[in-house]
C-alpha cells in the first residue's frame, strides 16, 4: 500500500486502499478496476479511451462507451477510432457504411458524392440582359442528392460556365438613353 500512496499527487482525500477520492478542483479523477478492487488517481488529463467532465463537487474521468473508441469528446461521440476501425458520424465501423468512402490515412469516412447529369444551358446573358452585340456568359448546372452535399462530401463541379455570343440586338439599339 505504500507504493499505492506514492500515487495520491493532487489529492484532497486519498485512501490507503483505494488511492485517490478526491482531486484538486483543476485535475480529473481516474477510477480504474482490477478484479473486484477499484483504485483512484488524479490526473492532469484523462488517458486513451476516457473524456474529461467537469462537474460542481468532482471532475471525473468518463470512460467511452464503445470499446473501439481511442478517444471520445463525450460517452456516445468518438473522435478517433481505435486501429482496423473506421471514424463516421462520431461512431467507429469495421468498414465504411454505404455511399462513403475511407479517406487516405486518416481512418475517417466521408460521405461520396455522385451528382446528376448536367441541366441544358441557360439563355446566353451579359449583364442580365439577354439581349446585346457582346459576348455573354451561359451556365448549366447538376444536382446531388440531399444528404451527400449536406454532409460536406467531397463533389466535382455542379456549376459550369462558358462564353457565348449575344444573338439578337437589343430594341433601341446598344446606346440608353440618359433620363
Amino acid at each position: 500500500s505504500a507504493g499505492l500512496l506514492e500515487n495520491c499527487t493532487g489529492c484532497v482525500l486519498c485512501s490507503e486502499d483505494n488511492g485517490c477520492i478526491s482531486c484538486h478542483h483543476r485535475l480529473f479523477l481516474l477510477i480504474w478496476r482490477d478484479g473486484i478492487r477499484q483504485y483512484g488517481m488524479c490526473v492532469h488529463t484523462c488517458p486513451p479511451g476516457y473524456f474529461g467532465v467537469r462537474g460542481l463537487e468532482v471532475n471525473r474521468c468518463t470512460k467511452c462507451r464503445s470499446p473501439s473508441c481511442e478517444s471520445c469528446f463525450s460517452r456516445d461521440f468518438c473522435m478517433k477510432c481505435k486501429d482496423k476501425f473506421y471514424l463516421h458520424k462520431g461512431q467507429c465501423f469495421r468498414q465504411c457504411p454505404p455511399s462513403t468512402a475511407a479517406q487516405p490515412g486518416t481512418r475517417e469516412c466521408q460521405e461520396t458524392c455522385e451528382p446528376g447529369p448536367w441541366s441544358e444551358w441557360s439563355a446566353c446573358t451579359h449583364e442580365g440582359r439577354t439581349c446585346g452585340c457582346r459576348w455573354g456568359v451561359e451556365t448549366r448546372v447538376r444536382e446531388v442528392a440531399g444528404a451527400a452535399r449536406e454532409e460536406g462530401a467531397a463533389c466535382p463541379a455542379l456549376l459550369e460556365t462558358r462564353k457565348c455570343r449575344m444573338r439578337k440586338h437589343c430594341p433601341g439599339g446598344e446606346h440608353r438613353t440618359p433620363l
